[in-house]
């Protein structure tokens, strides 16, 4: 397992063989961003049809996923629940409907405004949990079940395909996964993928904790790939490229493999 120096947790699976590895993927960090994937979800699924092109909503999800803005995050939760608080529980809500034991919104987001199929199961346990305190929170395996899940709703399939029938189409699911491919945030998961491998990912990032999550689409099968990183001195770089690591191991040993249909973790 590849090795970061503080506190780490690794989740990566092939989405065509089932195949993976996991390093304390169902420890609680620190969310950040991270969540606003499911913040999308629960917007998306309140309005009839995706958000066209120029409609406060669309303006609001470009900001929130392609900026990743705090404000524009904090507006969304507030269209969806009336207010940031009734917001964040409601995306808690579709979390837990989605079996997302693990993860919280706790809240909206404090702005700055100042300027800035598997063979066998794979092992998902917690080693080393950081003492974050209070706040929201999630884990490397609920991460990349909820990115998963977005795969795989653009097909129609999966449990959020099932779960929000008629809420949360493939169209809707493929407009998300459109956002987060234009996510201005290079450098981490994607720092070492080859010419032609493509990622769609929404990272996370506080003063002791930088994380990302990711889909990795080759033109031999898709892979789902979050790192997450903890050091209390404050996160640095050395995140990005932990993450890019294991966004490269993740290719390099999933992808050769003879490829089987699996749904996922």
């Amino acid at each position: 397992m590849l090795a970061f120096g503080s506190t780490s947790a690794v989740y990566v699976q092939s989405l065509v063989s089932g195949d993976g590895a996991a390093w304390n993927a169902r420890s609680h960090f620190p969310a950040a961003s991270t969540l606003k994937v499911a913040i999308a979800i629960e917007a998306v699924r309140s309005v009839p049809g995706k958000p066209s092109p120029g409609s406060h909503l669309n303006s609001l999800l470009r900001r929130m996923l392609i900026v990743s803005s705090d404000e524009a995050a904090n507006d969304v939760l507030e269209e969806i629940g009336g207010s940031t608080r009734a917001g964040a529980v409601r995306v808690t809500q579709l979390l837990r409907q989605l079996g997302l034991a693990d993860s919280e919104m706790f809240g909206g987001y404090l702005v700055d405004r100042a300027p800035q199929g598997r063979t066998r199961p794979i092992p998902v346990d917690s080693t080393d949990t950081p003492d974050f305190g209070r706040g929201k929170y999630t884990t490397a395996f609920d991460l990349a079940r909820l990115l998963t899940y977005v795969h795989l709703a653009s097909e129609g399939k999966g449990r959020l395909a099932t779960t929000l029938r008629g809420q949360f189409t493939p169209s809707d699911a493929r407009y998300l996964l459109w956002l987060l491919a234009h996510v201005r945030d290079p450098g981490k998961l994607d720092r070492f993928l080859p010419p032609g491998v493509r990622i769609v990912h929404k990272a996370g990032w506080i003063s002791a904790a930088r994380h990302d999550s990711g889909l990795i689409y080759t033109p031999r099968g898709v892979l789902v790939a979050v790192a997450m990183t903890w050091r209390p001195a404050g996160a640095d770089a050395s995140s990005d490229v932990f993450a890019g690591r294991v966004g490269r191991a993740a290719l390099d040993f999933l992808i050769p493999r003879s490829p089987r249909r699996s749904s996922g973790p």
